[in-house]
C-alpha cells in the first residue's frame, strides 16, 4: 500500500479562530492574575507586619538620651531605629520604628549630642522605576505562562483537528491497492457525499459513519484520507487521544466543538483514528480518568444521533480492537458500516507491490509475482518496507536499479535479520546446526503433505536465529487438513529429533520449534475438533483477533488438565514419528550435513538433488526456475513468512526473546477459518 506520508507538502490548515487569542480565555487569565498579585501583596504585608515592631515617640526619646540607639533612618513618614549590640532591644530579626511628631525640633540636637548616627532617604526616579517593574513583571510572566499552556492543551475544550481542505489529502483511490473490497465499500460513500439528493429522493437514509476494523499496517487510514481525496471535501483529522485532556470535561467540549465545525463546512468526513481509546465499553464503573472518558463517548453518541445527516457530513473510525468498544457506538444510526480491511491476499499484495514499486527503477529479472507468493501475510507496511530495502541494498551493491536478488534479499532482512558476521560458531556448534536445520527439511522432504524446501542456511542473523530452513508453496491456500496439520508437527519436531539421533543429545535451540508445535497442537484439540477424546467440543475463544490473536480456554480445571494431557499425547506421537523417518534415512541426512556445514548456505535445488540420488530417484524435467537464493514459506493471510529458526537458547543482549513466532508455523484466522502457514 502507499505511503501514507504521500502528502508530506500539504500543510495541514487549521481553524482560524485558533489564531485568535479567545476574548474569555484572556478575561480569565487577567482575573487569575490579579487574585494572585492581591494574595501575594496580602501575604507580603502580613509577614512584614510580623517582623516590624512599634516603639513610642517619648520610648525613643530615653532610648536616645540612654545610649541605646546606634543610627537612624529617616523616612517620609517614620523614624527606623538601629540599636547597639548592647542595648535589650538588639534583635536583628526586627525592625523598629517610630512616628516623629511634627513640633519636635530638637531631635537632630539630641541626636548629635548622643552621637547617634542620621541618615536620610532619598527618593531617586530609578529607584521608582525598579519599583513599578517590580509589581508589573510578575504579572505580564503570569499572563505569557496561562497563555503558553493553553496553547499547548489546543485551548481547553477547542478541538485541536487537523483540517485537509478539498484534495489537500494527496491520496485517491488510485494510491489505495490490496483492498478492492473495502474501497467497493467506501465508493458508495463518496457518491453519498456528492449526490446526498438522489439516495433521499427515493427515501433512502444516509449512511452517518463507517467502522473501518483491521490489523495494523492494512490501510484503514489511508482509505479514508483517499474517501475525501475522491470525494473532495474537507478532512477532519484526528486520533482518540486528542479528545483526552487533563481537566474532566475537556474530551466532551472537544467533541462538541469538532461537530459544529464540521457541519458548519460541510459536506465533509471526520475521521477518528485509535477510536478505542474513546469508545471502550462502559462496563465498568470508577472515576478520574474513566469518568472522563465515559463523558466524551456519551457526547460522542449524543452528536452522532443529533447530527443532520442530509447536510452530507460523515464519521469514519479506524480500530485494532473492535471487541471492545461500545455496543451503543456501533448500532446501526452511528456506525452504520464495518468496513473489514484485512491482509491481502496474493493478488492484492502483488498490486501493492505495484503500486510502490512505481517510482523505483527496476531491472528485467524482478518478478513481483514471486514476492507476493513469497511474502502470504504481509500487509501494505510490510511490502513498502521490503520494497525500500531492496532499493537500499541495490544503492550498496552500486547497481542502478533493483534486481530480482535485491528483493529477496530484502525479504529476508525483514524477516530474520542481516547476516551476523562477527558471530563465529564452534565447529561442534556448527554440526549441530547443521543437523538440527538438515532434520526440518529432510522431515518436509519425505512428507507428501509438507512445503518443499527453498534454503537451508547456517549463517547467523541479528534477530538471533542461528540457521533456518525456507519454504515456498506451489499455491496460496486458505485452509489445511489433518493431515497437513499433523505433517507440520512433525516437521516442528524434526530439528530437536535430529539432534538426539545424531549427537545423543538436545541442545535448547529448539525452544521455539517445541512453542510453536505446541500452539498448533492445542489448536488441533481445542479449536478446530481434531481430537478423538474431544471431538467437535470447543474449548477455546480467540480475542483480540487483528492483534496478539490469543485465545482463553473456556472450560473448567477438570478438563483443561485434560487437554494438556491430550495436546502431550499428540506431540509425543509427532516427535516419535520425526524420530523414525530420520532414523530411517540416516545416510541422506549426513550426506546434506555435511554439505550445509562446507557451504553454509544451499538452495532448494542443490539439497533435492542429494537426495534423489540418495534415494535413487531421476531427476525431474527442468521446469521453470525460481528466483536464486530467497524463498519464503507460503504463510498464513495474517502474518508474513517467517523462517524455521535455531536459536542458541539464550536470549540476545536486549532482546527479551531472539525471535518471537519465527519456528513453526503460526495460528491465524482467515475469513472465520483457521488455518497455519509452515515456517521453517
Amino acid at each position: 500500500m502507499p505511503n501514507m506520508d504521500n502528502n508530506n507538502s500539504q500543510q495541514p490548515q487549521q481553524n482560524g479562530n485558533n489564531n485568535k487569542f479567545p476574548k474569555g480565555q484572556f478575561i480569565v487569565m487577567l482575573i487569575a492574575a490579579l487574585v494572585t498579585l492581591g494574595v501575594a501583596g496580602m501575604m507580603k504585608s502580613y509577614m512584614g507586619s510580623r517582623s516590624q515592631k512599634e516603639v513610642t515617640y517619648d520610648q525613643f526619646i530615653e532610648e536616645v538620651e540612654d545610649g541605646q540607639v546606634e543610627s537612624i533612618l529617616r523616612r517620609s513618614s517614620r523614624i527606623e531605629i538601629r540599636y547597639k549590640e548592647s542595648s535589650e532591644k538588639f534583635n536583628p530579626a526586627f525592625q523598629y520604628y517610630t512616628i516623629p511628631l511634627s513640633g519636635d525640633y530638637m531631635l537632630a540636637e539630641r541626636l548629635l549630642e548622643h552621637e547617634v548616627e542620621i541618615k536620610q532617604e532619598q527618593q531617586e526616579t530609578g529607584d521608582l522605576f525598579w519599583s513599578i517593574i517590580s509589581m508589573i513583571f510578575p504579572f505580564v510572566l503570569l499572563v505569557v505562562f496561562m497563555n503558553f499552556m493553553m496553547k499547548r492543551m489546543g485551548g481547553v475544550g477547542k478541538s485541536n483537528a487537523k483540517v485537509y481542505m478539498q484534495k489537500e489529502t494527496g491520496v485517491t483511490f488510485a494510491d489505495v491497492a490490496g483492498q478492492d473490497e473495502a474501497k467497493e465499500s467506501l465508493v458508495e460513500l463518496v457518491d453519498f457525499l456528492h449526490n446526498p439528493a438522489k439516495y433521499t429522493h427515493i427515501g433512502a437514509k444516509l449512511p452517518k459513519g463507517a467502522l473501518l476494523v483491521g490489523p495494523p499496517g492494512t490501510g484503514k487510514t489511508l482509505l479514508a484520507k483517499a474517501v475525501a481525496g475522491e470525494a473532495q471535501v474537507p478532512f477532519y483529522f484526528l486520533s482518540g487521544s486528542d479528545f483526552m485532556e487533563l481537566y474532566v470535561g475537556v474530551g466532551a467540549s472537544r467533541v462538541r466543538s469538532l461537530f459544529k465545525q464540521a457541519q458548519q463546512t460541510a459536506p465533509g468526513i471526520i475521521f477518528i483514528d485509535e477510536i478505542d481509546s474513546i469508545g471502550r465499553s462502559r462496563s465498568g464503573y470508577g472515576g478520574g480518568g474513566e469518568s472522563e472518558q465515559q463523558q466524551t463517548l456519551n457526547q460522542l453518541l449524543s452528536e452522532m444521533d443529533g447530527m443532520d445527516s442530509s447536510k452530507g457530513v460523515l464519521i469514519l473510525a479506524a480500530t485494532n480492537r473492535p471487541e471492545v468498544l461500545d455496543p451503543a457506538l456501533l448500532r446501526p444510526g452511528r456506525f452504520d458500516r464495518r468496513v473489514i480491511v484485512d491482509k491481502p491476499d496474493l493478488k492484492g499484495r502483488v498490486d501493492i507491490l505495484k503500486v510502490h514499486a512505481k517510482n523505483v527503477s527496476l531491472d528485467e529479472t524482478v518478478d513481483l509475482d514471486a514476492i507476493a507468493l513469497a511474502t502470504s501475510g504481509a500487509v501494505g507496511s510490510d511490502l513498502a518496507n521490503m520494497i525500500n530495502e531492496a532499493a537500499i541494498l541495490a544503492v550498496k551493491n552500486g547497481r542502478n536499479a533493483v534486481s530480482q536478488k535485491d528483493l529477496f534479499e530484502a525479504v529476508e532482512v525483514v524477516l530474520v535479520g542481516k547476516e551476523k558476521k562477527d558471530r563465529i560458531l564452534s565447529k561442534e556448534e556448527r554440526r549441530i546446526v547443521s543437523y538440527h536445520e538438515v532434520g526440518h527439511a529432510l522431515v518436509s522432504a519425505l512428507q507428501k503433505d509438507a512445503e518443499p524446501v527453498q534454503k537451508i542456511t547456517i549463517v547467523p542473523r541479528t534477530m538471533g536465529a542461528l540457521g533456518y530452513v525456507m519454504h515456498v508453496p506451489e499455491e496460496e491456500k486458505y485452509l489445511n487438513n489433518k493431515k497437513e496439520l499433523e505433517a507440520m508437527l512433525v516437521g516442528f519436531l524434526a530439528g530437536r529429533a535430529a539432534e538426539e539421533i545424531v549427537f545423543d543429545t538436545v541442545t535448547t535451540g529448539a525452544a521455539n520449534d517445541i512453542e510453536q508445535a505446541t500452539r498448533l497442537a492445542r489448536a488441533m484439540v481445542t479449536q478446530y475438533g481434531m481430537s478423538e477424546k474431544f471431538g467437535l467440543m470447543g474449548l477455546a475463544t480467540q480475542q483480540d483477533q487483528y492483534l496478539t490473536g490469543r485465545t482463553v480456554m473456556n472450560c473448567g480445571e477438570a478438563t483443561a488438565a485434560a487437554v494438556d494431557d491430550e495436546v502431550m499425547e499428540i506431540l509425543k506421537r509427532s516427535y516419535e514419528e520425526s524420530k523414525r523417518l530420520l532414523s530411517e534415512n540416516r545416510e541422506i541426512m549426513d550426506q546434506i550435513a555435511e554439505f550445509l556445514i562446507e557451504k553454509e548456505t544451499i538452495t532448494g535445488k542443490e539439497f533435492m538433488q542429494i537426495f534423489r540420488k540418495c534415494k535413487g530417484i531421476p531427476e525431474p524435467e527442468e521446469k521453470t526456475a525460481s528466483p536464486e537464493g530467497f524463498s519464503v514459506t507460503e504463510e498464513e493471510e495474517p502474518r508474513p513468512a517467517e523462517p524455521e529458526a535455531l536459536h542458541s537458547g539464550k536470549e540476545e543482549e536486549g532482546q527479551s526473546k531472539p525471535l518471537t513466532d519465527t519456528d513453526g508455523w503460526i495460528p491465524v484466522s482467515s475469513h472465520e477459518e483457521k488455518r497455519y502457514a509452515q515456517l521453517g
